[in-house]
């Protein structure tokens, strides 16, 4: 009796000690965009219950042209929201919204240029001067590191409508893009393009910025915490090892990804370290610094878009990051 006894009391121990033995913790998260490759760290921490492992249910709410999460962050619908730049932390620091960034899963932005091969635009200093497609709010976005590094001007830009046909009509033609998705269209035309991608000239944004607010990070840290190591996680899981679980709930969600399209933005992440380069190979993926953040916001404010006199600190975090969580399932 006294040995049964004990071995219950030692399960007993077993289970209070085991982490997230209690219900899960429902939160809300917000993609930047409709379902895509960009998101799938994040499926795949949901697909392979990663989260539920952290003890936590997330609902996932895509993104999308009439979605603002932002919005809905700042007014509570959403516990976390995924930012595509660094350009949203530093804008609720100047309007003083206590919204904070609590990881940046993406270490390069994904933004480029693209122009075609053989007629002399194959530098970004050679596109000076040159008429450039750009939507609008690029224009207020990477166009203004442009113009501080590449001495660009505003009398480039032609508008931009998201198709690629003006661009294949015109071998003179350049327009913006993204690395995972409008070279593999042009592409599938015929056209073989040359691809700048801006982060590897100089452009420090981050890209797929965790953000939450300052309340949650206040009363919650611990949930804070496990939603980005789970997140982080769930991108080791993606990028290095089978991301067809996570690539599966995408296609659920947006039955417009096609294997083809995925496996293309999955190897053009991985091949030119959109999420795992530079300070996330030291600290883990999600890495974030000062001196990166200071840099953007520099540039930026040299460009008028923020007062130089701001508190630009106040847009993030580094308490969540640079842990080194996951980093050994890297293969």
């Amino acid at each position: 009796m006294k040995k049964v006894l004990t071995t219950a009391l030692a399960w007993l121990a077993v289970i209070a000690a085991t982490p997230f033995a209690h219900a899960l913790d429902e939160v809300t998260f917000g993609t930047d965009w409709q379902a895509e490759a960009e998101h799938g760290g994040y499926y795949q921490a949901i697909a392979t219950g990663i989260y539920e492992r952290y003890g936590i249910k997330v609902t996932l709410r895509q993104g999308g042209p009439q979605v603002n999460h932002t919005q809905l962050l700042a007014a509570g619908r959403l516990d976390f929201d995924e930012a595509p730049a660094s350009f949203a932390g530093l804008n609720f620091a100047r309007q003083k919204i206590p919204m904070v960034a609590v990881a940046a899963f993406f270490q390069k932005d994904p933004s480029v240029l693209i122009a075609h091969s053989g007629v002399g635009n194959d530098s970004l200093a050679a596109l000076k001067g040159k008429p450039i497609m750009i939507g609008a709010d690029t224009r207020v976005g990477w166009w203004l590191f442009l113009k501080s590094k590449f001495g660009y001007d505003d009398g480039q830009i032609r508008p931009y409508n998201f198709n690629p046909a003006p661009f294949l009509a015109d071998k003179n033609a350049v327009q913006q893009g993204y690395l995972t998705s409008e070279p593999l269209v042009i592409e599938k035309q015929g056209v073989k393009p040359v691809v700048f991608l801006l982060a590897d000239y100089g452009y420090t944004s981050y890209g797929s910025i965790i953000e939450t607010s300052q309340k949650m990070i206040n009363e919650q840290p611990d949930l804070v915490q496990r939603f980005v190591n789970a997140s982080t996680e769930g991108w080791y899981s993606y990028l290095y090892g089978d991301p067809a679980a996570g690539n599966a709930l995408i296609k659920k969600d947006n039955p417009e990804q096609t294997d083809d399209l995925l496996g293309y933005a999955h190897d053009k992440m991985k091949a030119n370290g959109i999420i795992d380069s530079g300070d996330s190979e030291k600290t883990g993926i999600g890495a974030m610094t000062d001196a990166r953040w200071k840099d953007f916001f520099d540039v930026m404010a040299a460009q008028g878009l923020y007062p130089k006199d701001m508190d630009w600190q106040k847009a993030y975090t580094l308490r969540f990051v640079n842990q080194r969580v996951g980093m050994a399932l890297k293969k």
